[in-house]
């Protein structure tokens, strides 16, 4: 079960944290992966690792707030055969309330978190239509397009608008096959985390580490494979009668807080 070989998937995002341990999962499950990030030195590191490992990757260096990039990316993957799976990974965060955050912060939360999604998906959806074999679009939301999240206002609003787009093309595609689902992450544990500690708490990282950790009724951060194994789930031949859906991974914070 949960087999992928012979599917071809994209992963956004994929040079670090979440994106990075989606890729190697989803090679060892036997799919080829195209991995896309900004961060060329990253991306090609991660590409290696999968290779050297028996898998195959091919990496690409994109920004998907890039239109014009995105459509290049796409077209030189499509030459290897069907876009099966697109993973809208790549996204960024910010710290703040409405009055805190700044006009160029919504417009650089928006270019990456919510174009992207948009530049990616309206690509790959044209060759997948062209397959006749449809496919997945799988995205990246979280907790925040669900609940109230303190300080956290224009990555709600950016997440919030993954969470309807997910819904949108999930039923604007349903004669062509093409399914949409999105999976909402708690706090996971990534590189990202303990580089915002560091910064903003210096003198009381390992206090602030266990505040974090538990905000999750569970009592912990989640770990990007666990993020992983429910990607290869929804990813594989197993989840074919799924779509328009999310899927909250969060330790029970959507539903046990308070």
């Amino acid at each position: 079960m949960f087999e992928l070989t012979n599917k071809n998937i994209i992963i956004t995002g994929a040079g670090s944290g979440i994106g990075e341990a989606l890729a190697k999962i989803i090679a060892k499950q036997g799919a080829t992966v195209y991995l896309l990030d900004y961060d060329l030195k990253s991306i090609s590191m991660v590409a290696e690792v999968i290779n050297q490992s028996g898998g195959f990757a091919k990496f690409y260096e994109c920004d998907v707030s890039d239109d014009e990039r995105v459509r290049e990316v796409m077209k030189d993957i499509s030459k290897s055969g069907a876009i099966d799976v697109l993973i809208n990974n790549a996204g960024i965060a910010h710290i703040g309330n409405i009055e805190h955050t700044s006009v160029s912060d919504m417009d650089r939360l928006y270019k990456i978190n919510v174009k992207g999604i948009f530049n990616c998906s309206k690509s790959v959806i044209s060759y997948m239509k062209k397959s006749g074999n449809g496919g997945l679009i799988l995205n990246m939301a979280s907790i925040a397009s669900s609940v109230g999240i303190s300080d956290r206002f224009a990555y709600s609003m950016s997440k919030g608008a993954v969470k309807t787009m997910t819904f949108s093309i999930a039923k604007d595609y349903l004669n062509e096959s093409i399914r949409c689902n999105c999976i909402s992450p708690a706090r996971i544990h990534t590189p990202f985390v303990d580089g915002f500690i560091e910064k903003n708490y210096p003198d009381n990282q390992t206090e602030m580490f266990d505040k974090l950790a538990k905000s999750q009724p569970i009592g912990r951060m989640g770990k990007p494979n666990e993020v992983a194994a429910l990607v290869v789930y929804l990813c594989s031949d197993e989840a074919n009668f799924i779509t328009g859906t999310d899927f909250p991974i969060d330790g029970g914070f959507i539903k046990l807080n308070g």
